[in-house]
């Protein structure tokens, strides 16, 4: 006698079942990241939606798709939940963990990883609940309905519409309104990267806003500075005693990280640091420096210096 297969067994249903999250998969590492702000995180997000994926009886299921993203949105919120609790205790200042990208091309590819991905965005992100996140990445960074939304959340399309209302409200009050053309951008960090390497203290001073500022995460396991640094001399200062210590040990590269051109420090010939830059399109005026060894394992791997 056959024993009788499931659907969610059969060969053919599984291989259907596996093209079609391999087919979502960057959208889905896309919703858990931003969510979270950490690589890894979204990884084990994307792996346990996988499984639930795999497990479940897709007979039952009209959309993959939405069924997925709603799987990937929820574990992302009760994983926001408690990520949250543990950086209240975080050693410093926390920085979300920078990801490697390939350089958009398209203009419509520029402007979405300017403001979606950026390091600064996602720091913006952080001032949202869970669930606020949730609905705001959801409408307005991938475009999901309203209706799916609320279905996601478990709440009504009103409320998540105040919800994205709120939080739009929320992160236009600290967005920078200037918006700096990439090329600009690029041309500024090359100088700078440039001053960086050569040691030329007054480049990299002249490079500087006068206010600007210096945020560095090292998360307890290599030194770093509780509260913001501001100022450019002092920046440059911290910068110059760098070079001057390891000279030739000490190496600047370009790579994109976050969707924006950003530097990578090594010393030693090991990635010592990740750099993402703000600018108003003529001088420096944020750093966010990510010197975490926790968060600087997949960057490694990619660029090398492990």
């Amino acid at each position: 006698m056959k024993k009788a297969v499931s659907p969610t067994s059969s060969p053919e249903n599984v291989d259907d079942a596996t093209r079609t999250f391999d087919r979502l998969r960057s959208r889905l590492q896309g919703i858990a990241y931003r969510m979270l702000s950490s690589v890894a995180e979204a990884e084990d997000v994307v792996q346990d939606a996988w499984l639930r994926w795999y497990g479940a009886d897709r007979t039952q299921i009209d959309n993959g798709e939405a069924w997925l993203v709603a799987v990937t949105t929820r574990l992302s919120i009760d994983r926001l939940r408690a990520a949250k609790v543990q950086r209240e205790h975080y050693a410093g200042i926390w920085l979300p963990e920078p990801q490697a990208t390939d350089a958009p091309h398209t203009p419509e590819q520029i402007r979405e990883r300017a403001d979606d991905i950026s390091v600064a965005f996602l720091m913006l992100l952080e001032r949202l609940t869970p669930e606020a996140r949730a609905a705001f990445l959801l409408r307005e960074v991938f475009d999901v309905d309203y209706d799916e939304v609320a279905a996601t959340l478990g709440k009504s399309e009103a409320a998540c519409r105040q919800l994205v209302s709120r939080a739009k409200n929320q992160l236009r009050e600290s967005r920078p309104r200037l918006s700096v053309p990439r090329e600009i951008h690029l041309r500024l960090l090359t100088q700078f990267a440039e001053a960086l390497q050569k040691g030329d203290f007054a480049g990299i001073h002249s490079m500087l806003a006068d206010d600007a500022t210096l945020i560095g995460d090292g998360g307890g396991r290599v030194p770093s500075f509780p509260k913001p640094m501001e100022g450019s001399r002092r920046i440059a200062q911290l910068f110059y005693a760098a070079q001057l210590r390891f000279k030739d040990q000490l190496r600047i590269e370009l790579a994109v990280l976050n969707g924006q051109w950003a530097l990578l420090r090594f010393i030693h010939g090991q990635l010592e640091s990740a750099q993402s830059y703000e600018t108003d399109g003529e001088r420096i005026v944020r750093i966010q420096v990510q010197r975490n060894p926790e968060k600087l394992v997949r960057l490694a791997a990619t660029f090398g210096g492990c």
